[in-house]
């Protein structure tokens, strides 16, 4: 039994605590007297109340209404309601501390016990006293109500126990008799009446005595006739009564100080106590016996109080309060294909999902009678066998092995045939095999049927439990990381870091798996490759998949989703914690935490929406959106944030938010709707930007047109050269008597008797006779002087000029119907036409826009080269020619009416003038036939570049496309890379030789062209590859160069080329599985040489120094060393005769002679053969070794790439995460002295060289 704490707070002591019967709130009475209330599943403070003067004992909530009572110091009793948040009012009558306050489960009475030695109980709706129990003679600690009948019972520290029949009480309550005064002397003169005529409403059936000290705590049992009692003595009492008389029945002794307070397990034949002495014990009910016992090193326990309604504890102690429950309460259950098995009442039990048939299978091992038995953990299903494994936690980690019936004929199977085993978690690996993780050793056992160990495997990591995978292979969890392990070969397959995984949850096919935590999620490929990970901020409780591959979990009060890609969301809330194990359409099959089987009835429309729309199965998209009413501002907000404002305009019925959207999206017919119902200036201002942006000149014109921004039509005719339009604004502006835009659109057609007429009108009489006489209008420009009073021979400064020229708006080049930019035809998108929702306010209007890149999406691209300081300078996708074929022509939108009724509405309706209606008939005249297909354009193609970044998940290919960052992100998590700088030559070279280079003018930049894999692939993008430069094959050409350095002894130069290759393997990218195993081995023989090489290079320089006896020790052990690095048989077979030789020479016999038999195994030549026959001859005869060398020939041993010395088998060694090579532990975090680029014994997934998985 352990307890496992839910909640904990650190505070002032608490001396009370209550539990919300339906919330997961409590509350906390502190001897500082404030009274806490807290959401114990979210660890949050809700709110405190302060009025209490002194500390605050009794606190409870009330079964069904919004409140709660608490008793303090301060003799008061106060009514709280948690929802105001205020106290409602205070019961006053005591004359001492209260200690506690209960509300009754069914009348409105509240009961509270003081140190005045009475009992009270008060009608909180009357707010007033109605009973006051005396007879104690001490401090009453504690008193509440019977559960179910009319009784109270209450503990004082006169050493007794009292147990009250307030069913007069009752009787008086429903005749609706007056109740008694508050105030304390008439209640007192009432009281002593009722007890001299003997008709008290109260009266006392059971005085138990017992303790020999005051008495803390007293309650009954929930169902049965027993009261339990604990005081002083450090005792913990239990009583039995009936009708007539009551008795002590036994006693728990164990507790070392006072016991404060104690209870009966609502559930189990448990009880639970707390003391002083800083602990909780848990005992056996029916033997009386100490189960368990729960200390703290620093607090004493005040309090302690059960959940109604759930398993769950809370316990005050002097720094806070914790909130616990004593046993898991996730039934065991494995599920298969419509079957469930599950674990209940001692059996495993079967349901039927099709027929919702639910019977017993097995009976399973019960706890011997007065010790605990935790309860099963997990359940592993072999559907093969009909057998089952059950964990638990019993005797340090157990496992059992039951067989279910293979013919049920409604008999229960006996649990004695069953296979009982150590180990912390068991799970089926074959038909007739199982793992069983042994964690205390760090072992796994494969184990048969007949529970016969078979197998027993070392894990190479330190593993905290193990949960099934594809196939032979399990998964190990650690702490830190879940481990993809291969029994039958026993390696690791593949690697992912996570926080400490509690549960695994497979998809039906096992090609996706989730990975819970405490309180995040990830999800992976069977391959372990990470998807993506949820984070939540409450206990994660159980996940199962759904046949469409979206994950559905629960919280503590939530069904949620989860998508692949990382979208979630909340499908419904649940009012208590359930445990999924099968999703079949809009039914969720779970176990609540009694073991029953619910079905949760759950709309699955909004995550297959979001799933449609990742997987861009616009089809499904369209009939959701069909036949649902999926609404809500959540879906439009997701829509839009994901790039789908064209769809959210199908759920949108707010005018603004459409505008918005339809902005966004591009679809101007929607925007200018919402627009003109809208008809504000601010929202015509953004239309105009927006349409002005995209080419649509009409729309300008209209936007500027509502809302009465004549300069700015002004100018718009201006520079599109519309002088027929602007002929048309200076009539305007004579009908609005605006002298400045009559002037500004006279210079704009070069009207000069307009323009003087203007100045003449605003008084400007000098610059109106200037600007005739400079034109040549002589009458009226004398008409003007004679006006003005002025003779000819006082004006100078004129002087005669050239012929005056007008300022005339150049000619346009095109006509004004055609002032619409051309937008490129092309298809419809699947959602344009697909909906009709009738008039507006049946529903949002659909537009003409297409969703964005339905065939292929833009990738933002990231040519990030700023590791190696390379500036591509290029744009690599510029000159790939039309991205939509021919097919794209200087179109334009389809006809509409860009002014619509208005056109009709006449001048005070629109200019203020009576030409507007022959002005805007033009304009709209003019629209319509300038206006063509309104699609927008769609977005523009990838960059070839781009396509190779996102078509290869290998780092060459990300080097090829320029993204070296994410290049060296990949080769830091498949092989340890820890220093680049050996590698750098080789990304410039793969960088370089993707693309060539033409030049074209000698004033032009020279052109980049991207150089395929693939050339012949030149359709289809999802297909496009860069060039290799490393290949499988020229690395087969390098391996035979080295192999011919090695044998030629040209040991330099042969060391220098495997470094070469085995650099050069990272980069070679290969197309089947058979060559992927190739470049592996590969790897291996580079390894192999390289340390081979370097210890004879290390040999040959120790020969060269002085001889002694040490320099002698290590020749010999060099040469041994070098014979066992798996070279090839002829390179063996040398480094046999030279090892056979030296050892000889320093009189090494014993060595000798193994190197010699074993050269005499490899078939050597004749000559050579009579040679080592000589040599095993001669050191037979010797048989010993006058150095000693640290070998040993006959235990298994790798030799450590740093020190040269041998790892026996069993000793510890780090790997290095690239080539293998292995090291002694003290080199761990070093860089691996072999491939010169791996941290020793960083974590890696493995080095990735097929693109594509298999």
């Amino acid at each position: 039994m352990q307890m496992l704490t839910k909640f904990e707070t650190k505070s002032s002591r608490v001396k009370g605590t209550a539990f919300h019967p339906k919330r997961p709130w409590i509350l906390a009475s502190l001897h500082n007297g404030s009274v806490q209330l807290w959401d114990y599943r979210m660890g949050t403070l809700l709110d405190r109340f302060e009025e209490h003067e002194g500390p605050v004992r009794g606190i409870s909530f009330h079964p069904t209404q919004e409140l709660f009572v608490s008793g303090g110091d301060d003799y008061k009793v106060k009514v709280w309601n948690y929802r105001t948040r205020r106290c409602i009012f205070t019961l006053q009558g005591h004359l001492d501390y209260v200690r506690t306050v209960y509300f009754h489960p069914e009348q409105p009475w509240i009961i509270s016990a003081s140190d005045d030695q009475t009992i009270r109980i008060w009608n909180w709706q009357s707010r007033q006293c109605i009973a006051v129990l005396t007879g104690h003679n001490h401090y009453v600690m504690c008193a509440q109500f019977h559960p179910t009948e009319d009784l109270v019972v209450s503990a004082c520290l006169d050493q007794t126990v009292r147990v009250w029949d307030i069913s007069g009480l009752r009787r008086k309550s429903a005749a609706g008799a007056q109740p008694m005064m508050s105030d304390p002397l008439s209640s007192q003169r009432m009281n002593a009446q009722g007890d001299f005529f003997n008709v008290t409403d109260v009266v006392v059936k059971f005085v138990l005595e017992g303790h020999t000290r005051g008495v803390n705590w007293a309650t009954f049992h929930p169902t049965m006739p027993l009261i339990l009692s604990c005081g002083d003595d450090r005792q913990v009492k239990i009583w039995r009564m009936n009708d007539s008389r009551a008795w002590e029945v036994d006693t728990c002794r164990g507790h070392y100080n006072n016991v404060n307070s104690a209870l009966f397990h609502p559930k189990r034949e448990f009880i639970l106590s707390d003391s002083e002495d800083k602990t909780i014990r848990v005992w056996d009910t029916t033997r009386r016996t100490l189960l368990q016992t729960f200390r703290r090193d620093q607090d004493r326990f005040w309090c302690l109080n059960a959940h109604p309604e759930l398993n769950l504890f809370a316990a005050g102690h002097d720094n806070g309060l914790i909130v616990f429950k004593l046993e898991r309460e996730r039934p065991a259950a494995a599920i298969h294909q419509n079957s469930l098995l599950y674990v209940k009442d001692s059996q495993i039990r079967l349901h039927d999902f099709t027929s919702a048939n639910d019977a017993p299978m097995v009976s399973i091992r019960t706890a011997p009678a007065g010790q605990y038995l935790p309860p099963p953990r997990t359940m592993s299903f072999n559907p093969a066998e009909k057998a089952v494994l059950v964990t638990s936690d019993a005797e340090g980690g157990s496992y059992e092995l039951y067989n279910l019936p293979r013919q049920f004929n409604g008999q229960v199977a006996d649990s004695t045939q069953a296979r009982r085993g150590a180990g912390s978690c068991a799970i089926w690996t074959g038909r007739n095999r199982f793992a069983v993780l042994d964690k205390g050793a760090q072992q796994i056992l494969i184990k048969d049927l007949s529970n016969q160990t078979t197998k027993t495997i070392k894990p190479p990591v330190t593993v905290e439990a193990i949960f099934n995978a594809p196939g032979s292979q399990i998964l190990l969890t650690t702490a830190t990381s879940v481990v993809l392990f291969d029994v039958q070969t026993r390696q690791v397959i593949s690697e992912i870091n996570a926080a400490p995984v509690k549960y695994v949850a497979w998809s039906a096919d096992m090609s996706t798996v989730a990975l819970l935590c405490k309180h995040t999620i990830t999800l992976a490929t069977k391959q372990l490759e990470q998807l993506c990970q949820v984070h939540e901020t409450i206990r994660i409780k159980s996940a199962v998949w759904d046949a469409s591959g979206v994950l559905l979990y629960t919280t503590l009060n939530h069904v949620k989703f989860a998508l692949p890609r990382g979208d979630s969301g909340i499908i419904r809330t649940i009012d208590n914690p359930v445990y999924l194990v099968r999703v079949q359409g809009g039914d969720v099959h779970c176990l609540d935490r009694e073991g029953n089987v619910e079905v949760i009835k759950v709309d699955p429309t909004e995550f297959r929406f979001k799933l449609a729309l990742q997987n861009r199965n616009y089809e499904e998209v369209v009939s959701i959106i069909r036949n649902s009413n999926l609404v809500g501002q959540s879906i439009i907000a997701y829509l839009q944030k994901n790039g789908y404002p064209e769809i959210a305009l199908h759920f949108v019925r707010d005018d603004t938010a459409r505008f918005e959207l339809a902005l966004e999206c591009g679809n101007m017919d929607i925007a200018l709707e919402t627009a003109k119902a809208i008809d504000k200036p601010a929202y015509w201002n953004k239309f105009s930007q927006e349409a002005l942006r995209r080419g649509h000149v009409h729309m300008v014109e209209l936007a500027h047109q509502r809302i009465k921004a004549y300069d700015k039509l002004s100018f718009l005719y201006s520079i599109t050269g519309n002088t027929e339009k602007l002929a048309k604004m200076q009539k305007i502006s004579v009908m609005r008597n605006d002298l400045q835009s009559r002037l500004q659109n006279s210079l704009f057609i070069g009207d000069v008797e307009d323009r003087v007429r203007v100045l003449q009108e605003s008084g400007q009489h000098a610059l109106a006779y200037l600007t005739a006489k400079s034109h040549g209008l002589a009458d009226e420009a004398e008409a003007i002087r004679a006006a003005a009073g002025v003779d000819e021979a006082d004006i100078v400064g004129i002087e005669a000029t050239a012929p005056p020229t007008l300022l005339v708006p150049t000619a346009p080049i095109i006509s004004s119907t055609e002032l619409d930019w051309p937008q490129l035809h092309v298809s419809k998108g699947i959602f344009d036409g697909k909906f009709s929702f009738g008039d507006k306010g049946a529903g949002p209007h659909p537009g003409k826009s297409r969703v964005a890149d339905l065939a292929t999406a833009a990738v933002d691209g990231d040519d990030t080269a700023g590791a190696w300081d390379i500036d591509d300078g290029d744009n690599m996708g510029a000159d790939e020619g039309d991205a939509f074929g021919s097919g794209a022509a200087a179109g334009h939108g389809d006809e509409v009416d860009l002014l619509g009724d208005e056109a009709e509405a006449g001048a005070e309706g629109g200019w203020g003038s009576d030409d507007d209606g022959e002005l805007d008939a033009e304009i709209a005249a003019e629209a319509t036939a300038a206006a063509a297909a309104g699609f927008v354009a769609p977005q523009p193609g990838i960059s070839e570049l781009e396509a190779w970044s996102r078509n290869s998940p290998l780092a060459v290919d990300q080097i090829a496309a320029g993204n070296f960052e994410q290049a060296m992100k990949l080769l830091r998590d498949q092989v340890g890379i820890a220093s680049f700088d050996a590698l750098k030559p080789a990304f410039l070279e793969i960088y370089t030789a993707s693309r060539s280079v033409l030049t074209t003018a000698p004033f032009a930049s020279p052109s980049r062209i991207p150089l395929r894999r693939n050339p012949e692939d030149s359709a289809d993008t999802s297909q496009h590859l860069p060039a290799q430069l490393y290949s499988l094959s020229s690395a087969l050409e390098q391996l035979q160069q080295g192999y011919r350095a090695t044998t030629t002894a040209k040991f330099e130069d042969a060391l220098t080329l495997f470094k070469r290759l085995l650099l050069s393997l990272i980069f070679v990218s290969v197309d089947t599985t058979e060559d992927a195993n190739e470049v592996k081995q590969l790897l291996q023989i580079c390894r192999r040489y390289i340390i081979g090489i370097t210890i004879e290079l290390e040999r040959a320089a120790a020969a060269k120094e002085e001889p002694t006896e040490d320099n002698s020790t290590r020749l010999v052990e060099l040469a041994a060393y070098f014979t066992h690095c798996e070279l090839r048989a002829d390179h063996e077979k040398l480094s046999l005769r030279q090892a056979m030789n030296t050892a000889y020479k320093h009189k090494c016999f014993k060595a000798a002679g193994e190197f010699a038999q074993r050269l005499l195994e490899l078939v050597p030549t004749p000559q050579i053969a009579d040679k080592a026959r000589k040599m095993v001859t001669i050191c037979d005869r010797q048989s010993r070794d006058t150095l000693a060398i640290n070998y040993d020939a006959r235990n298994p041993f790798v030799i450590c790439a740093a020190s040269h010395s041998p790892i026996y088998r069993g000793e510890p060694a780090v790997n290095c995460p690239y080539c293998q090579a292995t090291y002694k532990p003290e080199h761990d975090g070093q860089l691996c002295q072999v491939c010169t680029i791996a941290k020793i014994g960083a974590k890696a997934t493995g080095l990735r060289s097929l693109a594509s998985a298999e």
